[in-house]
């Protein structure tokens, strides 16, 4: 059995040599207890600005287990972790997927191997708890899975990109034909045996996240708009409400016409004025938004482009 473990790098050049030791440790201890025959760590780098790239060639001539992608540009942190996922989807018997911050825990790894080895297709890597964040992070993400799931997504709360796959659930994944990526919510939907790992999550062990408010806000956008058509729906209601809330005005308007009680209302009039602009101009955001994502989708181009390679991909690309 060969384990694959992808890695998506954007400017982690602080943390990659800590991020390969304790990785090379854990392939190391699997194949001790005979967990596996092989195993890889595959670091695909997405266009990082710092010496990103050049770290993972130095840790590949050190390191056999060390392999790597670079990528033309940075094209984000979800298609630099599909173009790891395409390779090892063909040379994997399984596939790990970790973020190279080391706040998730690499030695539940271990426990997603035997859980596959059980007959598990998808092993999700949860939090237990979200004490390591700050109380705004922690509050806004339990808002996002609650706001996810109560617009119909199918995802797993508290879980983000750590997961364990097999070879099937992740050919079956690489059949999905859309640009618009939501791989928490693509993958949840495959259908095969699940199994949950908890896990504690550390602090990032250097550097800076990558996930600032603005991109944590347009990653929920892309998760409502990928999986989700109840925010159209939503636009349906409005509108039948504000049509409710007008036909109620003109009854009151035509009873006061006719008892002699007519009065301009200026107030009343600005508030209506700008409650309608405004629902139209929310319905035409959202509109807008899924429309963006079709013109996205027909245009069909590449996820990526792949600049440099180095390792054991060179051999078997």
């Amino acid at each position: 059995m060969k384990l694959i473990i992808v890695v998506p790098c954007y400017n982690e050049e602080a943390v990659l040599t800590e991020t390969t030791s304790r990785l090379s440790s854990v392939i190391t201890r699997l194949k001790a207890e005979g967990q596996i025959t092989e195993g890889q760590i595959l670091y695909v780098n997405d266009g990082s600005q710092d010496s990103t790239w050049s770290l993972i060639e130095q840790l590949s001539e050190k390191n056999a287990l060390v392999s790597g992608i670079s990528l033309a540009h940075n094209v984000g942190h979800q298609h630099a972790l599909w173009a790891g996922l395409e390779w090892a989807a063909e040379h994997g018997d399984a596939t790990v997927s970790i973020d190279a911050d080391l706040q998730d825990d690499v030695e539940a790894i271990i426990e997603m191997v035997k859980l596959y080895r059980g007959g598990i297709d998808v092993v999700f890597g949860v939090r237990r708890e979200r004490q390591t964040d700050t109380w705004f992070k922690r509050t806004t993400a339990q808002a996002f899975y609650r706001l996810m799931q109560s617009m119909g997504s199918n995802v797993v709360y508290n879980h983000a990109d750590f997961r364990l796959m097999s070879r099937r659930a992740l050919q079956a994944l690489m059949t999905f034909p859309e640009r618009n990526l939501f791989l928490r919510g693509m993958v949840a939907s495959l259908g095969f045996n699940t199994a949950t790992v908890y896990y504690d999550r550390a602090e990032r062990f250097a550097g800076e996240s990558k996930y600032p408010l603005r991109k944590m806000l347009g990653f929920a956008l892309d998760g409502i708009t990928s999986f989700s058509v109840r925010p159209l729906q939503y636009i349906t209601f409005l509108g039948l409400a504000c049509m409710i809330i007008s036909l109620a005005a003109i009854i009151y308007g035509i009873v006061m016409y006719f008892q002699g009680r007519v009065i301009a209302g200026w107030t009343s009039e600005m508030v209506s004025i700008w409650f309608i602009g405004g629902a139209i101009l929310l319905a035409c955001g959202i509109i807008g938004e899924y429309v963006g994502k079709i013109y996205t989708e027909v245009k069909r181009r590449p996820r990526y482009f792949v600049d440099k390679v180095v390792g054991e991909v060179i051999s078997k690309k």
